[in-house]
Order: structure tokens, then C-alpha cells, then sequence
């Protein structure tokens, strides 16, 4: 690409570059512009080299530039040379120096600085920096002192077209609905362009499509890319492959060009009806399926997808309108024919439907190319089951009175086999509805028995499971509940709701109603219950107390004088005889006790005991009970007083629990028997308290110190045990200090595995003479031994 652009360029601008600097002065170096004439005060003067401006001379100075420009993208085999710096204080005489300096001086621009000629040494890119700012400068060569002030120039680089468009944000994806018009808007695509937008037509760009035709076009200038033919139908094909160019010089010859792919997806609309794959469908099944289940499904297909493609289902005609249903499966779009009521075989052998299936999302656009539905047969052939009994009733109710004799008939069940064959059916009692057995069937009839008496105030109602099973198939079962309600009969006497005791005031007036009182019956009469209240006939003629039925079936307690006293009597029994209105008639006696007690002036009861005569007049209970407790209270000092000076006055001997004289300390394990030969070392008895003959008790607490004396020293080695226990018997028989008690241990557990048993003479219940040590021989070789030792012993006796 840089050897093509540098060919061109060389065949294109090399009569303008000759002819650049041969008339430099008029191309290379634009006229100053009035504004930019420097300053006066300076020993110059500008100098125009143009022709025209020949005539005009300045007193000042003048440089012969404004801008200079170069080609981008030049390169040749010498340095191109932008432009000549000249002043007219330079006589030729060569003692002026010209100095560049600025944006690339030195590097990328050179200054001869005796002819003041400006070359650039290197390939620009205007794309990378489009001008450069430079200053320049005549100076004396021997003295480098400035002859003028520096000026400053542009060099602006002028572009080429070296760059070709670019689709930054390619390759492009764009959507549009099927079938839609010509013209219709699908994407717009965007070329940038690196060139100069201004000079020239570098950067202007036209569009054009290289493939896909004649389905899409695209505006040249806008790059708007639209449909070019009408009804495009996804179903036939769902997507397209575009190619755009982008092409600049304005699209001529010549002109530098980029590409960029569009895919183009046509998305669905709802533009085709439902279709079953068959128009008639076969299905059978058993009678007896379960009520919900599926027996078959049927399926409508659609070319659209997704919401357009979705369809409902519906039985529009048919026999078994009633008898199915169908419904829509979400996920495969299938029709999914369920039972809704139960089948019979016998009744009715085969069912024939007709189903249609409907888009949901239906476009008014597409209506008239017919309608959005299709249509299929369904036939259904009921297939014959062994079939459970059945029951002549779904739920049976029993009523049976509580008095009801036992294997009296409650009521009947009926059932029957549906099945053609028709086998006999015999009944049974769930019994975990009928635990307590109380109710029985005949298995050949169904009639139902009383098994145990009833009673209504203890459970109304029963509820219980009638099983009914075919005799030729046991697993053919059928179920029914029956109701059994216990009728009421009158078996319970009334009495009364509640324990009454009522409250009779001494100050009370004659006629005063003491205790209003009711009662209750078990018994649940149809008309409700009536009481009859009465007293005994000894009691009819109380003088004390008189008796009056209410309305509301309750009872007023009446006093029939006053001056009642709790001195002369505190409690009356009012005996009250209490009947019903059943059939028969049934009473009890209840006693009401009646209680005389003090009240206030406004009938406040206060007070029922006797004991409120005792009291002295202004002293309430609750003064005597403080009264009470500050006794107890100080009985409870003296005592704990008394049991600590009987404590201190005590002698500081042997406590109570520490006391062990005469005491029998139990120890129940012996240790490991004979074997064990490392449990008690006799050493152990030489207390290292006793080595100067001071042993001091343990178990007492002495009055006065005892002086130790010298005692034996103990031997080391060898100890002489009877020796050892001699002398410690001196000591504590002499010992003031120690009370004259022994201590007597006793090892009674002899161990687990010992089949000799105790060995231990305290607790043998025989004297010595009694006893007889032959079957110590027996016991094996460990207490041979010993049975030698008792063997002699006993003949020692016997001589």
C-alpha cells in the first residue's frame, strides 16, 4: 500500500512540486496578512519576492511566509523540500545563520541554515499530526547574536485519501417480523472514515449492498437498511446474510472501500392456523380408571413458535361431553382427554368426541386468510373390569334406643356385584372402627346386631365401617360408613347441678330466700326437662325452712321465722326430693346443708364459726393469728438459746458422730483373697509418729498432753510382730488420755467368686464344737492346707 500511494503520488504531483519550488515565493509561502506584520522598531524591513508585492517595501523587517504545506505519505529518494526562509538583511555575503526550532525541528524538519530551505526528513501521516507549530530565527553566524526577533509558522500537512472505511461496531444483528411490508425499517449501519473530511472527498462515504438482494436494501447516503420485498415468510426461511460496503471518494473509481456483515433473523408472527396430525383418533380404557386420570392425548400442530404457536383445546360435540374433558399440557402443547365421571362398561361401551384446537394469540392482520382452528374425531372404547362390590347407599344412618336388647337388629346394609358374573358378596365390621365390639353383621345378609349394651350418656353417636368383599375375588373390597344414633330413654334421676351449701343469717327476716338451687338430668327429653321439687314427708312440716319451685325450673330456699342462732344450732340438713317428667317418672334425694352465720346490718355474711362468740370484743381474726405467730416465733428463740448452752457447756471429749467405741465399722469388699499378697504390708502398723514413743490418738480430742516416753526402736528389717503389738498395748493401757475402748472391724464380704462363703467366726451359728471342716478337702488344692490345719484341731479334741 505505501509503494502504490507513493507511485501515485509521484505520477500525480511531481509537475506541482517542480513548479512549488521553482515559483516558491507566489506557491510555497501564502502573503502575510496585514495583521500579522511584526512590530516596528526592528532594522528590517519584508521583503515580498512576489511580483506583485515587488513595489512594497518595509522599513521594519518582514518573512516572507504565513503557513507552509506538505503532502502526507510523500516519500522519495531525497528529502522533500516544504519551503525557503530568506530576509532581506541577508546580503549573500553568508554570515547569516538561520535557526529552526518547534514541533519536530531537527527531527522531522531540517533548515539549511545558510539558505534558509526547509526539507522533511521523514514520511508524515496528517491522521497522526495534522500541522506542526515552528519557530524561526535569523542570528549572526560568527557572533550568534539575533538579528531579528524569532517568528513562528505553520507547516500543515495536506491529506491523501490513505485510509479506507471502517465499520467499527460490525458485524451487525438485526431483527424484523416476517411478513412485513416493502420499505420497512430493519437496522441502520455506521462507517467512519479516517481521512480529511473537509479537503476533498476522502471521507465521503456512500453505501451499498454486495449481497442480499433482492430481499433488503439500503439507502447510499443514510445506510438505512429496509425490506425490498414484501411477505417474507419465516417459516420458509428464518434468516439472512447481508454484506454492506462503504466506499469513499464519493463512490467513485478510485475510491477506498470497507465491508461489514449484517444477519438479518425474520421473527414470528402468528401467520399459520393449528393443524392435527390425524382427523380421527382411537382410545380405550378400563372402566374402572380413576376419576382425573389421562386416557389419551391428541396434538395440533403449529408452525409458529412460542406464544404464536400456543393452543387450547376443547370437546365441542359428542356423547361423552359430560363424561370427559380436555385440557392443554403447557409444555408439549398437547390435548390431554381425561375421565371426569366414573365409567360402566355395562351401561355404556363406547363414547365418540369431537375436539377442536384454537390458536390463543390470534393477529387480526392474518384473519383473513381463514380461521385460526382445526377439527378431529375421538372415539373411546370402554373396556370391561372386575369391579368392586357396590352399596345401595354412599352412607347409612341407624337410630336405636340405649335400653335396646342385646342381638336386637339395628338396621340393614345392601351391595351388590356391578360385573356380569355377579358374585355373591359377604359383609364384615371394620373392627378399627368398632373397638369395642359392640356391634355385629350377618356376613350373608348385612344385617346389623347389637352386641353390648348402649348407653346414650356415654356416647351418642357410633360410627363404624361395613366392608362388603367378593367371594370369588377377595380383592375386590368395598367400603360404607354407618351412622349409628343412640336414642335416649329416661334411665338417670335428676340432681342437683352443684354441692350447695347455702348461708343463713342470724339477723334474717322471716320469708327470705336463702340459696336458689338447680338441678341437672344425663337424660336429653324431646320436650326438655321438668323438675319437681318436694320434701321428704317427715320434713313436710319444717318449721324452719319452707321450699318454692321458680319459673326457670329452679328452687328458692325460703326461712320461715328469724332468730336463728349459731349458739343453739350452726348447720341444718334440708333433705329435697328432685323428679322428672320422663317416662318413667325418675327422682332422687339430694341434702342441702345450711349453714347460720353472722352478717352485717346490709346482709354481708362475716362470720360462720361458733369459735367468733370467744373473741374479745374489737379483736379481729387477723390480729389474733399475728398475735400467734410472735409466740411461736419466741418459743423457737428460747429453744435454739437452750440447745446452744447445753452445747458449750459440753466437754471437749469425742463427739457424738465421731465416737466410734463399741462401734462395728462394715467394710464389704476383702481385697483380693489370699493370692493377694501386696495389699497390707504389717510394716504399715509401725507408725512414724511412734519411733520416740509418742503416739498420739487420732480419734479423741485430749484434755491435757501426754508426755511421750522412750519407747523400743522400731527394726528396720525385721520386725517381731508380737513384740511390737506388747508393747503398743502398754502404752494405750497407760495412756491417760485414751479412753479403755477397743475397735472392732469386721471383714464379712468374702467376694464374688467364693464358694466357701464367709469364713469370718463372728457370724457363724454354730459353736466349735459343732462344726466340721471335711469339706475344706473338698474346696481343691488352695485350702488343703487349711483343711490339714482343722483336721488336727478336731483330732487334737477328740483324744
Amino acid at each position: 500500500m505505501p509503494e502504490r500511494l507513493t507511485e501515485m503520488l509521484m505520477d500525480t504531483w511531481t509537475p506541482l512540486i517542480i513548479l512549488w519550488i521553482t515559483v516558491l515565493p507566489s506557491i510555497y509561502m501564502a502573503p502575510m496578512n496585514q495583521s500579522q506584520v511584526l512590530p516596528s522598531g526592528s532594522s528590517t524591513g519584508l521583503k515580498r519576492l512576489n511580483e506583485e508585492q515587488r513595489v512594497l517595501h518595509r522599513s521594519r523587517r518582514g518573512w516572507v511566509w504565513n503557513q507552509m504545506f506538505v503532502l502526507e505519505e510523500f516519500s522519495g529518494p531525497e528529502p522533500i523540500l516544504v519551503g525557503r526562509l530568506h530576509t532581506d538583511l541577508d546580503p549573500g555575503s553568508s554570515k547569516i545563520k538561520y535557526i529552526l526550532s518547534g514541533d519536530g525541528a531537527g527531527t522531522i524538519f531540517v533548515i539549511n541554515d545558510k539558505t534558509g530551505d526547509i526539507h522533511a526528513m521523514k514520511r508524515l501521516d496528517r491522521e497522526e499530526k495534522a500541522e506542526y507549530t515552528l519557530t524561526a530565527q535569523a542570528v549572526d553566524r560568527d557572533t550568534n547574536q539575533p538579528l531579528e526577533p524569532p517568528s513562528e509558522f505553520i507547516i500543515k500537512v495536506q491529506d491523501i485519501n490513505d485510509n479506507a472505511p471502517e465499520f467499527v461496531e460490525g458485524p451487525y444483528h438485526a431483527t424484523v417480523p416476517e411478513m412485513s411490508v416493502v420499505g420497512t425499517f430493519v437496522t441502520k449501519v455506521t462507517a467512519t472514515d479516517a481521512d480529511d473530511p473537509v479537503y476533498g472527498n476522502s471521507a465521503k462515504l456512500v453505501y451499498s449492498i454486495l449481497e442480499g438482494q433482492p430481499y433488503f436494501s439500503i439507502e447510499p447516503h443514510t445506510a438505512i437498511i429496509k425490506t425490498a420485498l414484501p411477505n417474507m415468510d419465516r417459516e420458509a426461511k428464518e434468516e439472512y446474510f447481508v454484506v454492506i460496503q462503504a466506499k469513499d471518494m464519493g463512490g467513485h473509481m478510485g475510491g477506498l472501500s470497507g465491508t461489514t456483515t449484517v444477519t438479518i433473523t425474520l421473527t414470528d408472527v402468528n401467520d399459520n392456523p393449528p393443524k392435527f396430525a390425524q382427523s380421527l383418533y382411537h382410545f380405550s380404557v378400563m372402566e374402572d380408571v380413576a376419576l382425573g386420570e389421562p386416557i389419551g392425548r391428541v396434538k395440533a400442530n403449529d408452525l409458529d413458535i412460542g406464544e404464536n404457536a400456543k393452543s387450547s383445546y376443547d370437546i365441542i360435540e359428542g356423547d361423552g361431553m359430560d363424561i370427559f374433558e380436555i385440557t392443554t399440557d403447557a409444555q408439549t402443547q398437547d390435548g390431554v382427554i381425561r375421565v371426569r365421571k366414573p365409567l360402566d362398561f355395562e351401561t355404556k361401551k363406547s363414547y365418540t368426541l369431537k375436539v377442536e384446537a384454537a390458536n390463543i394469540h390470534i393477529d387480526p392482520r392474518f384473519l383473513s386468510g381463514g380461521p385460526f382452528k382445526d377439527t378431529a374425531t375421538v372415539k373411546i372404547v370402554v373396556e370391561d373390569a372386575d369391579e368392586p362390590p357396590v352399596f345401595s347407599s354412599p352412607t347409612y344412618l341407624l337410630e336405636v334406643h340405649e335400653n335396646a336388647a342385646l342381638n336386637s337388629v339395628l338396621g340393614q346394609v345392601t351391595a351388590h356385584d356391578p360385573d356380569v358374573s355377579s358374585s355373591p358378596i359377604r359383609f364384615s365390621i371394620d373392627r378399627h372402627t368398632d373397638l369395642e365390639r359392640q356391634f355385629n353383621i350377618n356376613a350373608e345378609d348385612g344385617k346389623i346386631t347389637l352386641a353390648t349394651p348402649l348407653d346414650r350418656e356415654t356416647s351418642t353417636w357410633h360410627n363404624i365401617t361395613i366392608v362388603a368383599t367378593e367371594t370369588r375375588n377377595h380383592s375386590q373390597v368395598s367400603r360404607v360408613p354407618v351412622a349409628i344414633k343412640v336414642l335416649d330413654v329416661n334411665d338417670n334421676a335428676p340432681e342437683f347441678a352443684s354441692e350447695h351449701e347455702a348461708f343463713l343469717c342470724e339477723n334474717g327476716k322471716p320469708g327470705q330466700v336463702i340459696q336458689i338451687v338447680s338441678a341437672v338430668d344425663k337424660d336429653d327429653p324431646k320436650n326438655g326437662h321438668y323438675f319437681l321439687y318436694s320434701l321428704l314427708p317427715e320434713m313436710v312440716n319444717n318449721p324452719n325452712f319452707t321450699i318454692k319451685k321458680n319459673e326457670d325450673n329452679t328452687l328458692s330456699i325460703l326461712a320461715k321465722h328469724s332468730g336463728f342462732s349459731r349458739q343453739k344450732q350452726e348447720v341444718y340438713l334440708l333433705p329435697i326430693v328432685i323428679s322428672d317428667s320422663g317416662t318413667p317418672p325418675m327422682s332422687s334425694t339430694s341434702t342441702l346443708t345450711i349453714r347460720v352465720c353472722g352478717c352485717s346490718s346490709d346482709g354481708i355474711v362475716q362470720s360462720c364459726n361458733v369459735e367468733a362468740y370467744v373473741l374479745p370484743i374489737g379483736l379481729s381474726m387477723g390480729a389474733l393469728i399475728a398475735i400467734l405467730a410472735c409466740i411461736i416465733l419466741l418459743l423457737v428463740i428460747v429453744v435454739l438459746f437452750v440447745t446452744l448452752r447445753r452445747h458449750k457447756n459440753e466437754p471437749l471429749i469425742i463427739k457424738d458422730d465421731e465416737d466410734v467405741r463399741e462401734n462395728i465399722i462394715r467394710y464389704d469388699d476383702e481385697g483380693g483373697g489370699e493370692e493377694d499378697t501386696e495389699a497390707f504390708d504389717i510394716a504399715t502398723l509401725q507408725n512414724p509418729d511412734g519411733i520416740n514413743g509418742f503416739l498420739p490418738r487420732k480419734d479423741i480430742k485430749p484434755d491435757l498432753q501426754f508426755m511421750p516416753r522412750q519407747g523400743l526402736a522400731p527394726v528396720p528389717n525385721g520386725v517381731d510382730v508380737d513384740e511390737f503389738i506388747n508393747v503398743r498395748l502398754h502404752e494405750a493401757d497407760n495412756d491417760p488420755t485414751a479412753p479403755p475402748y477397743d475397735s472392732i472391724q469386721i471383714y464379712g464380704y468374702e467376694g464374688k467368686g467364693s464358694a466357701a462363703g464367709s469364713l469370718s467366726s463372728l457370724e457363724s451359728s454354730t459353736s466349735d464344737s459343732d462344726q466340721n471342716f471335711d469339706y475344706l478337702s473338698e474346696w481343691g488344692p488352695r485350702f488343703k492346707r487349711l483343711g490339714e490345719l482343722y483336721s488336727v484341731g478336731e483330732s487334737d479334741k477328740e483324744t
